[in-house]
């Protein structure tokens, strides 16, 4: 025990450095608050009694800030700065990254780089990529771990279950993300995009989906220079391990094998968080201006939607919204729409959708129709018995339609099964009744023949005397 308490000085579990491992090697800088909230949400309940905000958040992130002091100690984790709100932040060291890909299952070139300034600056830009990628999970408490905690935290915490759900797990967001538009993965080229998060969850309707958040400091005309670094990347082609070439983000991610992933680039969400002096909705309106033609579609007029061939469907939120609301509530606004919808919905194609569903439908109604007129015709070329006048069964029917010459004939081929075995044993009977005639007229005649010379015999011998 006491090795294990000098080893670990903070008195940390093997979970709780695990929980802190996982959480920064996929956001790379986070405070023991959003290290707490995404691993052990249900502490967020407990402590509820403490008098201040600030101590009840103390209470509740001390475990994890001992585990990050434990790694930094092992040396796998530093202290990264202060946010602007004075909160310390940490971040792995290269061991503390290569260590996390363990716990991730990722392999090295998999985990993203680190954010630039991480620890300088206040941290704002990571600290927003994690508020973002904490709304759009929206961890839920386990209920047990809040058990004997006042009514108001339970009922709170009940609140937070019965809400829709977020979208993925922790494993299923990557940061820091390089799009080689040349180069490699692990070296991409100069002018290359880098994703802010990289979300995969087909299990909750996202394949792939890239995010790019902003803090409103940065001009609308470099956040739209992003998107031409994208497109260059989404049409960028390489052969993968089958020989096949193909565009190069599905060499890395998975993604369905139909048309809407083929033709459609994989969708960005822009994420306006309102801290700088720019207004988030000028800021979305001038980014959806300068990036038209990257997003706008084409209207069939035939069959009532927008086709979005070669474009990359962009959507846009803000961050206070997508906290109050989740994934699931309709904030998000889809460049070239004019309502706002849930995030499945803005990413997606409804209209589309529908059209294809309608489409399948006529065509599976059309096809039923023409099997009905198909079995239709079939029955009315369906063979009657010629004695009792039912219908032949399938097997009957198959059985009478012999056109092989090496398969056997049927003897009564006009008549059904029923009636072919009466037919049959009807001539069998006759069969055996005409051999029985046969037979008592050959007995009747031999012996006959055997009574012949005997009535000869006794007519002479009379004559005789």
């Amino acid at each position: 025990m006491a090795g294990r308490r000098k080893a670990n000085e903070a008195g940390s579990s093997n979970g709780l450095r695990g929980d802190v491992l996982s959480v920064l090697g996929v956001l790379k800088v986070a405070t023991a608050d959003q290290i707490q909230r995404l691993a052990s949400p249900h502490l967020s309940y407990r402590h509820t009694l403490k008098e201040t905000p600030a101590k009840r958040k103390e209470a509740r992130t001390a475990s994890h800030r001992g585990a990050a002091n434990d790694l930094r100690r092992h040396g796998l984790a530093v202290d990264g700065g202060r946010t602007r709100g004075g909160e310390e932040v940490r971040i792995l060291t290269k061991e503390g990254l290569a260590a996390a890909a363990i716990d991730l299952d990722r392999e090295p070139e998999e985990m993203g780089g680190m954010p630039k300034s991480a620890g300088r600056s206040g941290a704002s830009h990571p600290m927003t990529v994690n508020e973002t990628v904490i709304a759009l999970i929206r961890p839920k408490p386990d209920l047990d771990l809040v058990a004997g905690e006042p009514a108001e935290a339970v009922a709170a915490a009940q609140a937070a279950v019965d809400a829709p759900d977020g979208i993925g797990t922790l494993t299923s967001y990557a940061t820091e993300v390089a799009l080689p538009v040349k180069g490699t993965w692990k070296n991409p080229a100069i002018g290359s995009a880098r994703a802010d998060v990289v979300v995969t969850a087909p299990g909750d309707g996202v394949p792939l989906l890239f995010i790019e958040a902003d803090n409103c400091t940065e001009e609308a005309v470099l956040i739209a220079a992003k998107f031409d670094k994208y497109a260059r990347f989404f049409q960028r082609k390489e052969k993968d391990t089958d020989g096949v070439e193909k565009p190069m983000w599905r060499t890395r991610w998975s993604a369905p094998a139909w048309q809407g992933y083929e033709r459609v680039h994989p969708p960005v969400l822009l994420v306006f968080h309102q801290v700088g002096k720019r207004s988030a909705k000028k800021q979305m309106e001038a980014v959806a201006d300068l990036t038209r033609h990257h997003w706008k579609g084409r209207w069939d007029r035939e069959d009532g939607y927008h086709s979005y061939d070669g474009c990359i469907p962009i959507v846009a939120t803000t961050l206070d919204r997508l906290i109050e609301h989740g994934p699931s509530g309709p904030v998000f606004w889809r460049f070239g729409r004019k309502e706002f919808q849930p995030l499945l919905d803005a990413i997606g194609n409804p209209r589309r959708d529908a059209a294809l569903a309608r489409s399948r439908e006529a065509a599976r109604e059309e096809r039923q129709r023409r099997e009905e007129r198909e079995a239709a015709a079939r029955e009315a070329r369906r063979p009657v018995c010629a004695d009792c006048g039912a219908k032949f069964t399938d097997a009957r029917w198959k059985a009478v339609d012999v056109r092989g010459w090496d398969q056997s004939r049927e003897s009564h081929p006009q008549l059904c099964e029923d009636c072919q075995d009466r037919a049959v044993a009807a001539r069998k009977q006759a069969e055996a009744d005409e051999r029985e005639r046969q037979e008592q007229e050959r007995l009747s005649e031999q012996a006959q023949e055997e009574a012949a010379p005997q009535k000869a015999g006794g007519w002479r011998s009379r004559f005789r005397a």
